[in-house]
């Protein structure tokens, strides 16, 4: 499971270093294949998902009815969009073009560890992101069972 928050640097290649805590645990997961896409529920983020967990989420998008046009958007979104990468003997990967400049990641980014995946944040959608707090109005049922 990957959790934490790193801050990375983009090199002018596009690539990001994954983090030394993360290599061994991706390479045993999915012999170090991870797949790139949108985000397609925030702006100014990727997912970044190890390649079993990535053809887990592919299918149960492709299986939606592609009649209803959200459905079509989230199947652009994620699988339209997948790019697979894999590290270089330096443990980088190269964060696509296209996806890199929809998101508006520059040079500083910052990796979030959730769970099953990876969020790439541009700085600037983090720190907005990471500075808005949840309202009470906000909390939902689910939350409410929560012990924090």
């Amino acid at each position: 499971m990957f959790q934490g928050e790193t801050a990375i640097t983009i090199d002018d290649k596009g690539r990001l270093a994954v983090p030394t805590a993360y290599r061994e645990l991706i390479s045993g997961l999915s012999a170090g294949r991870l797949v790139f896409t949108y985000n397609p529920f925030e702006t100014g983020c990727l997912w970044l998902f190890p390649l079993n967990e990535w053809e887990t989420v592919r299918d149960q998008v492709n299986a939606l009815p592609n009649v209803k046009a959200v459905h079509r958007a989230l199947q652009m979104k994620l699988v339209g969009a997948a790019a697979h990468v894999e590290p270089d003997s330096a443990g980088r990967v190269l964060v696509p073009a296209s996806q890199r400049m929809a998101a508006g990641i520059e040079k500083k980014a910052v990796l979030l560890g959730m769970g099953t995946k990876f969020e790439l944040w541009s700085e600037q959608a983090h720190l907005a992101k990471i500075r808005q707090t949840i309202g009470e109005d906000e909390i939902s049922d689910a939350m409410m069972n929560l012990k924090l």
